[in-house]
């Protein structure tokens, strides 16, 4: 894979299965280069055999996010029009002309039908008066100082969040076929207004909350007359790391909250994705254990969790914490039953779709070498979305006999460019610990030098899904070795917490035990030329690694957490995340802290990070880079504008793609290749805009 041809990974929404379950519909994204954005459109893929091939439904500038009306007769989803926030839109079920909703300022986060289909729920942020372009004029700079008074009040990504929290809103649902046409609200009514159409506008929306929180992952009941969700109203939500979930009435009175009973610390969760059942009995939603503090997030395993609607006993978990981590499921939980949901298990680098009920009976759905990225139910079909080594996303049916799989979205960037194989490889080490990950190998007899990634996180994990920087780098003709060392998700939750106050111990042991037993193993890999790089996580450990060992020839270390001290009262997240992970003892720190170390480093190092970084703050790149120059280490700083903590993933196309360029000329310079030497990469140029082949 090349870098140009990101614009082929075409990633695929949880699918949205119509209530008769004869059909599907997914949205459909990539980077396009000529927008500099992520474009998507809505595509329908029959269920039934003879159904006819899968089919572009909508045709926005990206459209996200389907949800079939419960009486199947319309479809809403989420679109954005260039440079703007997406809002809230409806069609009918079949197709048509889409209908929008919502005119929000900062746009919508997410919504829900209500089982009569008759309204929705949406939540949206609501940015104070005079600030976010509420006040015409009125740019960001001649704003209102802003007061501070807690640790929460930005995030990466988003900003500053104090002042735009997002609320709940519920909306009666039009009548898609009703003359004359529908007008939209807002900004878009005016302007039809303007050109004299005669208009019938949509219902406004109602707000229903309106508290100092953000109100998030909204559902109604089984029977309509309450609305669920997700948000820390506690009093002490500002120093912990807690969240519950409620209820209110659709007129947003009456609230209730049902978990977390706080004369049970031991109940102390972040909860999330409630999901009451079909028949009204069960609440089920996701959470994961905080310890009495309400802090103690490292490494916890996400879990299941049921509670009787009426709140007539306290909530239970149904999955066990050691063994099942269910942090993959996202969006929505899918009820298959009355008395069951399916979720999405992380285990050793695979993602597995699981069916549990409420008395905790578990089932395995669809496994193997995959990683499920969503899931759907109705009308008796069960389907999901995923990715795997040969694809960025596809559809499947889930059956008796295995994983039917209905679409190919990924034709294309296999054509354009073939894929390594992944090969899997446990290595132990000298401690006699298991490491499990997965060797790339370019093509030709070699020997190849070697990369050495190392993953974001910590808790988090390589796996089955397609890497794309994985296969650019094989491409280049680098093999690449990725493991998941203790810290990692997938393993158990005693795995992801071994490195607690000891980072840069038994990890940095596993990942150099993994690079030397594939050495080991595999001819093909160059024992002299070796170069590692990570991000964020990944960035601390190669960083703490070049200075405690030297086989490197250089090193990437991209938006790193590289000094712990310096991190508390810079990062969004810094107010509880050193303290938790490297501890409180500053000897302790500093037996952990790479900063510390870098007199030590003598490795040529190129540091990548986003201006915009709130999680690992650009100051962390600064700092190091300037002690690596001032120690006379070669090094350089790339620095990209506009973007945040997310650059690798969802930055801008052309960033994403100069970044690859960039990474891939540090390594020609040091480790050369036939296919990457120095002068020779080109670093601009256009890419064709090629369709999702959908067959």
């Amino acid at each position: 894979m090349k870098s140009e041809e990101i614009v082929l990974l075409n990633s695929v929404s949880a699918p949205a299965v119509h209530p008769k379950g004869n059909r599907v519909v997914v949205s459909v994204t990539r980077p396009d280069f000529t927008a500099d954005a992520y474009v998507g459109q809505l595509w329908e893929i029959p269920l039934n055999n003879d159904g006819g091939a899968p089919r572009r439904l909508t045709r926005g500038f990206r459209d996200t996010a389907p949800k079939f009306a419960p009486d199947g007769s319309a479809l809403a989803f989420l679109r954005a029009a260039p440079g703007e926030a997406p809002q809230l839109f409806a069609v009918e079920s079949r197709g048509g002309e889409p209908v929008q909703l919502t005119d929000r300022k900062l746009g919508v986060s997410g919504f829900a039908w209500s089982p009569d289909s008759a309204s929705l729920v949406f939540s949206a942020p609501v940015p104070e008066e005079g600030r976010y372009g509420t006040v015409e004029g009125l740019g960001a700079d001649a704003e209102d100082a802003r007061l501070i008074t807690g640790y929460k009040f930005r995030l990466n990504g988003a900003g500053y969040t104090n002042d735009k929290r997002a609320q709940l809103f519920r909306l009666d649902a039009p009548d898609l076929q009703a003359e004359p046409p529908i007008a939209p609200s807002g900004r878009a009514k005016k302007l039809a207004e303007d050109e004299g159409r005669k208009l019938q506008p949509v219902p406004e929306p109602v707000q229903l909350t309106h508290g100092a929180a953000d109100h998030q992952s909204p559902q109604f009941s089984a029977d309509g007359g309450r609305i669920y969700f997700s948000a820390a109203l506690h009093a002490e939500a500002d120093s912990d790391l807690v969240s519950d979930i409620y209820s209110i009435d659709t007129d947003g009175l009456d609230l209730r909250k049902h978990t977390n009973l706080r004369d049970e610390p031991a109940q102390r969760i972040a909860a999330d994705l409630p999901a009451p059942s079909p028949d009204g009995r069960w609440l089920f939603f996701l959470g994961s254990e905080l310890g009495e503090s309400g802090m103690d997030f490292v490494a916890r395993n996400t879990g299941l969790y049921v509670a009787p609607t009426d709140t007539s006993a306290p909530a239970r978990r149904l999955t066990d914490a050691e063994t099942i981590d269910l942090s993959a499921t996202s969006g929505e939980l899918v009820a298959v039953a009355d008395d069951a949901v399916v979720v999405l298990n992380s285990a050793r680098g695979a993602v597995e779709l699981l069916r549990l009920n409420t008395a905790g009976e578990m089932q395995v759905l669809v496994e193997g070498q995959r990683q499920v990225t969503g899931a759907g139910s109705a009308g008796g079909s069960l389907v999901v979305s995923f990715t795997d080594p040969g694809t960025a996303g596809d559809v499947g049916l889930v059956t008796p006999a295995g994983l039917q799989v209905r679409t190919d979205f990924s034709a294309a960037l296999r054509t354009a460019s073939p894929l390594a194989e992944l090969r899997e490889e446990t290595v132990t080490t000298a401690d006699g610990y298991p490491v499990h990950g997965w060797v790339l190998l370019p093509e030709g007899e070699g020997p190849h030098p070697v990369l050495l990634n190392i993953h974001g996180g910590p808790f988090a994990q390589y796996g089955w899904g397609l890497f794309d920087e994985a296969q650019v780098y094989v491409e280049a003709g680098y093999a690449v070795l990725m493991c998941n060392p203790r810290g990692a998700a997938g393993y158990g939750q005693a795995h992801g917490r071994a490195i607690k106050e000891a980072m840069g111990t038994v990890d940095l042991v596993d990942v150099l035990a993994f690079l030397e037993g594939a050495q080991e193993k595999y001819p093909q890999l160059d024992r002299d030329r070796m170069g590692v790089m990570g991000g964020s996580y990944g960035g601390y450990l190669t960083a703490w690694a070049i200075s405690q060992d030297h086989r490197f020839a250089a090193a990437i270390i991209e938006r790193g957490y590289l000094d712990p001290p310096s991190f508390v009262g810079s990062s969004d997240i810094g107010w509880f995340f050193s303290g938790e992970y490297t501890g409180t003892d500053e000897e302790s720190i500093r037996s952990q802290n790479p900063f510390a170390q870098i007199s030590n480093v003598r490795t040529p190092s190129l540091i990548i990070h986003s201006e915009e970084d709130l999680r690992c703050p650009l100051e962390q790149a600064h700092r190091y880079y300037v002690a690596l120059k001032q120690r006379g280490v070669p090094a350089e700083l790339l620095i990209f504008p506009g973007e945040n903590h997310e650059l690798s993933r969802t930055g801008t196309p052309w960033h994403r793609k100069q970044r690859f360029d960039e990474i891939l000329r540090w390594w020609a310079k040091y480790l050369p290749t036939a296919r990457n030497r120095p002068g020779q990469l080109e670093r601009s140029g256009e890419t064709a805009e090629l369709e999702p082949a959908a067959g």
